[in-house]
């Protein structure tokens, strides 16, 4: 015998899936709000421009979905959607990416990633996708996929890679040391390292190798 308690709770609207934007073009992420607001089942609850703003809207909002740049200031795609699975297990996070290669599609998988798509999608597909991310399932572009399978996996361990990607802007050893709080000579071991595992002729054309592959 169902009570009335249990007809009611059956019955109840769901309410509309919760979504955080965060990307840093203002009129990507203005387009798309105003484009996925046109679905009844979903609701833009805040919007960043940079990946520590992403995360700071997420603790505040706790969104069902946060939809993601991959390339964001401050801290990319992955990086927030690793912070967010430790935070907010709740939130399922979707990639949205311009520059979708091999190595960036591995690196979200392994931080939790339930959806990783290109942004030539039409609105209609994307707002797909976020329901089925939110309903717990995965989505990878096939495109993108099949590369990352083909691509074979990253050279470098963790740590170079971290270093690495502290060299892209052309910082020096001494800067690089302090933000990686390593000391300056692990720092040279790290990117020598790198860059011979690169077959890369110095370590600007090392970074530019392990970005052209998605490693950093």
């Amino acid at each position: 015998m169902t009570t009335s308690a249990e007809t009611s709770a059956a019955t109840a609207p769901v309410g509309p899936v919760r979504l955080l934007l965060a990307d840093d073009e203002h009129l990507i992420r203005g387009a798309l709000a105003a484009l996925l607001a046109l679905e009844d089942d979903l609701l833009v609850v805040a919007e960043a421009a940079s990946g520590p703003e992403a995360l700071a809207m997420a603790r505040a909002h706790v969104p069902d979905v946060a939809v993601l740049d991959l390339q964001m200031p401050g801290a990319d795609g992955v990086k927030v959607a690793t912070s967010l699975r430790a935070e907010l297990p709740g939130c399922q996070v979707l990639i949205v990416t311009g520059h979708g290669r091999p190595g960036h599609l591995k690196r979200a998988l392994e931080a939790g990633v339930r959806g990783f798509v290109p942004k030539t999608l039409s609105a209609q597909r994307l707002a797909e996708i976020i329901r089925a991310v939110h309903a717990g399932n995965r989505y990878v572009d096939p495109e993108l996929a099949a590369d990352a399978i083909s691509s074979g996996d990253s050279p470098l361990t963790a740590r170079e890679a971290e270093v690495l990607e502290l060299a892209v802007d052309g910082a020096p050893v001494a800067e690089i040391a302090e933000r990686a709080a390593l000391s300056p000579g692990t720092v040279r071991n790290y990117l020598s390292s790198a860059v011979t595992k690169l077959g890369a002729e110095n370590r600007h054309a090392a970074v530019r190798l392990a970005r052209e592959r998605g490693w950093v």
